[in-house]
């Protein structure tokens, strides 16, 4: 059974159709990539399966549940994350503390008992106890990253580069099953392109499942598994990266015109 799929979603902008029933299907420990023209409906796919567009039409399944109707945080908290095309990072703050951030997504505050009195000693353990991991998960990804050396930057002083580096630790610092990065090579040079195709190899190595929107081919036909294809909307394409190379459809759209 795929990790997500879709069914027949849209997603309508007054008359403009962005996304037109488009059916997908996510699978587990996969590297699945999703290309297409400008404004072929890619990002606004992105936008409405992870709840920052409502559809005006079909479902979107995780882990066997519909969660069409789920606003963005809580599709998070199901265990889907997401970086954006454009770095969206708290950039007046230190590095270490954006990737927290994202730990303290998964922060929980329960209540013990009727009495208020404990109910102080046990939330006082129990927060210590959690900003204690907040802490020690927050360092586990900036080693993983190779940030532990500039975790006191501030966020706006890092390269480029590491800045798209620091975005996908804090949002896999909330623990996700799923990640959608939005363009991750867009600005790179080629060395930092290069250490991205890596990077995305070990977190899919890590059990989590990856997909990306991205214009680099060779980042794509490298290092995923399935590519979809996207074109005015409408999906044309969902196969290997051999068989969408020789897919004429594709080729038309998109790869540029075949020599027929």
């Amino acid at each position: 059974m795929p990790l997500l799929y879709t069914q027949n979603l849209r997603r309508e902008f007054g008359g403009v159709v962005a996304v037109s029933d488009v059916s997908i299907e996510i699978f587990k420990n996969t590297i699945t990539g999703i290309i297409g023209p400008n404004g072929a409906g890619k990002t606004t796919l992105f936008n409405t399966i992870t709840g920052l567009d409502y559809p005006t039409g079909g479902f979107v399944f995780f882990k066997g549940e519909d969660i069409t109707p789920l606003p963005a945080y809580q599709i998070t908290r199901k265990g889907i994350a997401r970086t954006f095309q454009n770095i969206r990072l708290f950039k007046e703050m230190t590095v270490f503390e954006n990737v927290m951030i994202g730990r303290h997504f998964r922060g929980n505050h329960p209540k013990f008992t009727s009495n208020k009195y404990l109910n102080f000693i046990m939330g006082r353990i129990f927060v210590a106890r959690e900003e204690r991991d907040i802490y020690f998960n927050s360092l586990k990804w900036l080693e993983f990253f190779d940030l532990l050396n500039v975790r006191d930057e501030y966020a706006k002083n890092l390269p480029y580069g590491k800045q798209r580096e620091l975005e996908i630790a804090r949002a896999l610092a909330t623990e996700p099953d799923m990640l959608f990065l939005d363009e991750p090579a867009a600005g790179m040079n080629p060395q930092e392109t290069e250490e991205l195709m890596g990077t995305i190899k070990k977190i899919r190595d890590l059990g989590i499942t990856v997909v990306l929107i991205e214009h680099d081919m060779k980042l794509v036909m490298n290092i995923c598994d399935k590519i979809i294809v996207l074109n005015y909307g409408r999906k044309i394409a969902e196969e290997t990266p051999d068989d969408v190379q020789n897919n004429p459809e594709v080729i038309e759209a998109y790869l540029g015109k075949s020599d027929e």
